[in-house]
């Protein structure tokens, strides 16, 4: 892969006790057999040396500006400081280290609004360690909404796109409870959901006219109002409205027949009520090689479909192929943006 003629993607460290080494480790040592974009690491350099011993791994880092990561990529590991407060074991996460983990999104997102990286590209994160810390949002999705919308002044609606390699599903209500999904899900988020998503598979993608499947939200969409009112009342108007708008839109459709074979190859993306019914078969079809992009921010993000998995951190184990999938898709997502 010729990755050269644009900036290198900026890739953050996520919980430095998790997977999230391991899985970078493991793609830089593979750099040479695999088509892989060179990337900066935004992160505690110490970490990955320490977790490179653990695993027996010979990785030379260096640090590393934007500007100098892609010559340093084919002999070390680039590296841009952002250092943890506390000391770092496998499978222990600190709340001491949520400033750093926060912190390296924060400038990965800087670098790229500034033209030095190209994208964003997120090693996970653990919610919950960062709640621990004060973290005011319900994952990383709403965070960098937050970020983009204080950089740029507007505000950002952040669609997760799950893309695998046999299925794109999006969720319209993400990090909710479910019992909360039927209040919060409006005929409104639908609407702006599937413009988001429509633009960006276009723009960012190259699909020239998106074909969205529209899930309903109750068992059989409803069965004409026998098992719930919602897909008549907000699934089916909101479906109207973007034909409408020209978009090539179907539903509400039953989730249960939406996801073999058949049905799959009628649509482009499926749009999903809640967070399960888009994650679930995204992760069933894809598990290892799906990806998280996040559509709807003035930047480009990608991010492994999967969590820090604490239990197998530093037993070299984790599988790369996600984290793998994700730099591939930013890396193209950033050069469809400089040829568009």
């Amino acid at each position: 892969m010729t990755t050269t003629n644009i900036p290198p993607l900026a890739l953050t460290m996520g919980d430095p006790a998790g997977i999230g080494p391991d899985i970078t480790l493991a793609l830089w040592s593979a750099r040479k057999t695999l088509s892989l974009p060179p990337f900066l690491f935004i992160g505690d350099a110490r970490v990955l040396c320490e977790r490179a011993a653990l695993l027996g791994l010979d990785v030379a880092i260096a640090a590393a500006e934007p500007e100098t990561a892609a010559a340093l990529f084919p002999d070390a590991l680039p590296v841009l400081a952002c250092d943890c407060a506390a000391a770092v074991a496998p499978g222990a996460p600190s709340s001491q280290n949520a400033a750093a983990i926060t912190g390296a999104i924060e400038t990965a997102v800087a670098l790229t609004f500034a033209g030095r990286t190209s994208a964003v590209v997120t090693n996970p994160i653990a919610k919950a360690v960062l709640y621990d810390a004060g973290f005011g949002f319900p994952g990383h999705t709403e965070f960098l909404a937050d970020i983009a919308a204080k950089a740029t002044g507007k505000p950002a609606l952040p669609v997760m796109l799950l893309a695998g390699p046999k299925l794109r599903s999006v969720p319209v209500t993400i990090h909710i409870p479910l019992k909360d999904v039927p209040a919060a899900l409006t005929e409104e988020l639908i609407v702006e959901t599937a413009v988001i998503t429509e633009r960006d598979l276009r723009q960012r993608f190259g699909i020239a006219r998106p074909r969205l499947a529209i899930a309903g939200l109750n068992p059989h969409a409803g069965e004409g109002g026998a098992l719930g009112l919602e897909d008549d009342a907000i699934v089916r108007p909101a479906v109207e409205r973007l034909k409408a708008a020209g978009i090539d839109a179907v539903g509400p459709l039953p989730a249960d027949t939406m996801f073999h074979d058949a049905a799959r190859a009628t649509y482009d993306v499926a749009l999903c009520m809640y967070h399960d019914q888009a994650l679930i078969p995204a992760k069933a079809l894809g598990f290892d090689d799906s990806v998280n992009a996040t559509l709807g921010l003035p930047f480009i993000r990608t991010s492994p479909d999967h969590g820090t998995a604490f239990a197998i951190a530093g037993k070299g184990i984790a599988r790369p192929d996600s984290l793998l999938a994700a730099l591939r898709l930013a890396y193209d997502l950033a050069m469809h943006e400089r040829t568009a």
